[in-house]
């Protein structure tokens, strides 16, 4: 009995590891879902609101292959994920851009420096 009881206890712990790394890497644009399974862009067959014309025939997500709605599979509306991943993307291009600025001024630096050792 206390080893049903230890495999009982496993299964809940990887259960709700797994509820925790989907809600986790529900951020940008999917890769993979924590399941394994390949993500495919999805459509929904209907409107979800009658003014809804950019997303015709209906709303996009990004999808696991083998989804089920239990909790441990990839579904995100496609909106979020591409949003998520602009501003992932600007925040690098912010970085960046301060990187080369610290650049320019450590060039600037030396080449005053080089100038100084020349003359």
């Amino acid at each position: 009995e206390e080893k049903m009881r230890r495999k009982e206890m496993e299964k809940m712990k990887q259960h709700w590891g797994i509820v925790g790394f989907v809600a986790d890497s529900q951020y940008g644009i999917p890769r993979r879902c924590p399941c394994g399974g390949s993500i495919k862009h999805d459509v929904s067959p209907s409107l979800k609101f009658k003014h809804d014309f950019e997303t015709q025939p209906g709303s996009r997500y990004f999808t696991c292959t083998k989804f089920k709605d239990d909790g441990l599979h990839f579904r995100q509306p496609w909106v979020f994920g591409v949003e998520q991943e602009i501003e992932k993307l600007v925040m690098k291009v912010e970085e960046q851009s301060k990187t080369i600025e610290e650049m320019r001024k450590q060039i600037q630096i030396q080449a005053e420096e080089i100038a100084k050792l020349r003359t």
